[in-house]
């Protein structure tokens, strides 16, 4: 396999498989290198997508880790939606009829909301997503979308994600926005927060269960409160 092929980690559910969720990293605009599995933005998924398996992997839940072809986003080419559209072909091939939920950080986030109308997807995890102006929406319909922003967030501006959810939210099935305080774009200083609502998010989606007291409280909030729901 060439350095410009993608790669997926996969960690197995146990006994039956009854969901798969696809961990999405991040990147750069521009960057035509690959991505070695020391590069910051694939590790930093690696301890998200492996406390994903702890809390499935008893329900059923297998994780697959993506490892993008190339670096950057790349514009007109978006190298890493192919990618994400040929590790959801690969589940539907291997896992028929299951639901599939996308965990993504930063780029990575704009690739899941992106390739959310894969008929497999269920839901969408977009982690301090890189939303730029007029991003297209259509493909949340009827998807359960969670999206989470620090409010120190130097590298994007949490108000963009604010902007793109008040457009999603019209499409989506469920739409729901925290706002992470005093927190960044490295998702370093609260980890245990995200790890938490997408772990949360996650397991809703699948079992229909809400386990989570933040996160059901927070679907029950009108509409602009559910867009900027501070934790």
């Amino acid at each position: 396999m060439s350095e410009a092929e993608p790669r997926l980690s996969v960690w197995r559910a146990r006994g039956r498989t009854r969901a798969v969720v696809l961990v999405l990293h991040g990147g750069a605009e521009h960057g035509f290198g690959g991505v070695p599995p020391w590069r910051l933005a694939f590790l930093r998924m690696v301890p998200l997508a492996r406390a994903l398996h702890r809390a499935g992997r008893d329900h059923g839940v297998e994780v697959r880790l993506l490892r993008n072809s190339h670096y950057g986003w790349n514009e007109p080419a978006q190298h890493p939606v192919p990618d994400a559209r040929w590790a959801l072909a690969r589940i539907r091939e291997e896992h028929p009829g299951l639901p599939v939920v996308l965990v993504g950080h930063s780029m990575g986030a704009r690739v899941a909301l992106l390739v959310a109308d894969d008929p497999a997807v269920a839901g969408v995890c977009a982690l301090a997503p890189w939303t730029p102006p007029r991003e297209p929406v259509e493909a949340l319909a009827g998807r359960d979308v969670l999206i989470a922003h620090g409010t120190r967030d130097r590298m994007i501006d949490p108000v963009s994600s604010h902007t793109y959810a008040e457009r999603a939210e019209s499409v989506a099935a469920r739409l729901v926005r925290f706002e992470i305080t005093n927190e960044g774009h490295a998702m370093v200083r609260r980890a245990a927060i995200w790890t938490r609502l997408m772990c949360a998010f996650t397991l809703e989606i699948i079992t229909d269960v809400a386990r989570d007291e933040t996160l059901r409280s927070a679907w029950e909030k009108p509409a602009p409160e559910r867009l900027r729901v501070p934790v």
